[in-house]
């Protein structure tokens, strides 16, 4: 039975025509990744976002991933990885997702390509302990480029609002922070590891079944710090369509290549639902807001 107030998106039996002309080929594109790869252009991304699957058992809409060696999974990534840095703009930037059983093995190949400048670490808010273990709750993300010298970062659009706990001031006056009518707040710099993502959940409307979303929060943080408005960001893993869906809210062209169709529906509608909201759950007023901050 569904909860009252779930608002986990679903597509309607009514909707399937219109989302699947939606789908066209062209920024929402249906397929196999070694197929669709070569019909794209070289250096057409200015920002390439990869989710691929993980090293993990795991069922993706009825196309299941299997666990295999390190080694295995190298030569995995490796089969699509060359292909997609030649999408790659001169001056583009790279963001790969990957947990603690994968993260080495994806360094090593974006390495053979691509310059590595970070790796940053996100806390996962929910998952399921461990009986015999250490809970897993964090995730990496590698940032990468194709030249080191040139390409795009802003750090003012990617600044953090924080709350301060023990304010100082000097000569009187607030030392580093502002009184507003909500609280005593510090806008700061961001760095490389990440607590203020909230993971979609049955109650959020970004919320899909797919069982490895990403939070539009997230995806927000890497296309506005490595992309101007206008510029294209390629997904090619795009599962419930999130990045097309940041991109779009924030005035970015978008392409996307999903293999499940289903999968490939429910970013379509994600789309069309952002024609009319672009609001992006913790980031308001140019800035990203703590946790649980009511943003």
């Amino acid at each position: 039975m569904t909860a009252k107030n779930n608002r986990t998106l679903r597509i309607e039996e009514d909707e399937r025509e219109q989302l699947m002309r939606m789908v066209d080929g062209k920024s929402l594109i249906q397929g196999d990744l070694l197929d669709v790869l070569p019909t794209l252009p070289d250096g057409f991304a200015h920002l390439i976002i990869v989710d691929p699957p993980y090293n993990l058992p795991r069922n993706f809409g009825g196309n299941k991933f299997t666990a295999c060696s390190p080694q295995q999974y190298e030569e995995y990534l490796r089969s699509w990885f060359y292909l997609l840095c030649d999408k790659l703009a001169p001056n583009g930037t790279l963001y790969m997702c990957g947990d603690w059983r994968c993260s080495s093995s994806m360094q090593r190949v974006i390495e053979e390509r691509l310059t590595i400048l970070n790796r940053i670490t996100w806390q996962r808010e929910k998952g399921r302990g461990a009986a015999h273990n250490w809970k897993n709750s964090m995730e990496d993300i590698w940032f990468a480029v194709k030249n080191p010298n040139d390409y795009y970062f802003n750090l003012d659009a990617v600044k953090q609002r924080r709350r301060v706990l023990a304010p100082y001031r000097q000569d009187g006056e607030p030392k580093d922070w502002e009184q507003t009518t909500e609280g005593r707040f510090r806008t700061t710099c961001p760095s490389n590891f990440w607590d203020d993502i909230s993971v979609p959940f049955w109650s959020m409307p970004e919320n899909t079944d797919h069982p490895t979303q990403k939070p539009e929060k997230l995806l927000a943080k890497l296309i506005l710090a490595s992309s101007k408005e206008g510029d294209m960001v390629f997904d090619p893993f795009l599962g419930s369509g999130t990045t097309a869906v940041v991109a779009e809210k924030l005035h970015r062209q978008y392409c996307g290549v999903e293999l499940n169709p289903d999968y490939c529906l429910l970013a379509a509608k994600r789309l069309l639902l952002a024609d009319t909201d672009k609001s992006i759950q913790g980031y308001a007023d140019g800035v990203f807001w703590e946790r649980h901050s009511g943003k």
